[in-house]
């Protein structure tokens, strides 16, 4: 009895929550204790380090919070449009609602009263056949901008653009940054010095300027309003890359004079195989921990840049767009609902990957006990 107790009180590393009255399906080791008054079955099982790092990322409430936020912007984004033209609201991206309607308007004019010339506002109506600002109903949600096209439809069209470009864009960042930061970090000399000064020139270069540049070559080239979002995938990623480098190589000079690495040269492993297949692995979590903070920037960065006029032009949809197009007085006044939805989205998005990253980066971290 005493041996068991011994072996039961020496076992290290028990997670102690994952004590169970049921085997558990993952490894786990039985320790049964029997004496005149105990016979009890204890259970517990080893947690991976991928498990541990979701049991410590699911127990920040703002983790969850900012992955629910994301998910349910995937699924309004992507599955919205089929989903809802399964229940009769058929509405597209670039579909302009053709209801013969009334509309009323207005004019400045030149009237005499009591012998005194004065300016009055004469109101008319007539008939149109373009559904323009229409406020939200049943027929559309959130109302018609002004060119008569659905404002709710264009919102899920939009956050396609939206959200794929900030995907694609941290992934191509992500990988250009790991190629040169690793060869940088583990070659070092020479080529750490020429391949780290390019990354000065890019981080000193002003963006914005180099942008509007861009804007107005990608406008003389003719290129179609839906390409557009490619040309501005590979300007966000030219500009993007460098700090993920600086970054990875920082991690690279740190790791590479480990016994592991030495081992695997006197080994006689490729040079390659030793930065993509043991050198990158190891800081993949500060790699996915900068990729999911990145995303909800470039998110950010697309909405800015349509605002400015260099994204995806109209009548295509994007969170930004929608909102430039709502920037003169009269429609920021009084028709809200063309421009605070697509607001509220990008707060959402960015706010939701912020909170996945911060949780992410908090639960990879190793010096963390809960």
């Amino acid at each position: 009895m005493d041996e068991q107790k011994e072996k039961f009180d020496n076992i290290s590393e028990i997670e102690r929550e994952g004590l169970s009255d049921s085997p558990v399906t993952s490894s786990e080791t039985l320790v049964q204790l029997n004496d005149e008054d105990i016979d009890q079955k204890v259970y517990y099982k080893e947690l991976t380090p991928a498990r541990m790092v979701l049991k410590r990322f699911f127990r920040s409430r703002l983790s969850v919070v900012g992955l629910v936020m994301i998910i349910a912007l995937f699924v309004f984004a992507f599955l919205g449009p089929p989903v809802f033209r399964a229940f009769g609201y058929g509405w597209g991206e670039t579909e302009a609602d053709r209801t013969t309607v009334q509309k009323r308007s207005g004019d400045w004019i030149q009237d005499t009263v009591n012998g005194v010339e004065v300016e009055a506002y004469q109101f008319s109506y007539q008939e149109v056949d373009l559904n323009t600002y229409a406020p939200p109903s049943s027929q559309h949600l959130l109302g018609t901008d002004d060119r008569g096209m659905d404002v709710f439809a264009r919102l899920m069209y939009g956050g396609r653009v939206s959200l794929t470009l900030g995907f694609v864009v941290v992934i191509l960042e992500t990988l250009l940054g790991v190629i040169i930061g690793g060869i940088s970090g583990y070659f070092g000399g020479w080529v750490d010095q020429i391949l780290m000064r390019i990354v000065d020139i890019l981080n000193c270069i002003p963006t914005l300027p180099l942008l509007l540049i861009a804007s107005v070559v990608i406008d003389s080239w003719g290129v179609p309003g839906q390409a557009r979002i490619y040309y501005l995938m590979v300007i966000l990623t030219i500009f993007g890359w460098s700090g993920t480098a600086r970054m990875v190589r920082g991690q690279i000079l740190y790791l590479r004079e480990q016994e592991y690495i030495v081992a695997c040269e006197v080994m006689g492993i490729p040079t390659w195989r030793r930065i993509f297949m043991h050198l990158i692995p190891n800081i993949m979590p500060q790699l996915i921990v900068s990729m999911t903070l990145g995303l909800g920037g470039i998110i950010l960065y697309e909405a800015t840049l349509s605002y400015l006029g260099l994204g995806i032009p109209i009548p295509y949809a994007a969170w930004g767009t929608m909102i430039s197009s709502s920037t003169d007085p009269i429609t920021m006044s009084f028709y809200p609902n063309l421009w605070i939805p697509a607001g509220l989205l990008i707060v959402i998005a960015v706010l939701g990957f912020n909170f996945v990253g911060d949780g992410l980066r908090d639960a990879m971290d190793p010096k963390a006990r809960k």
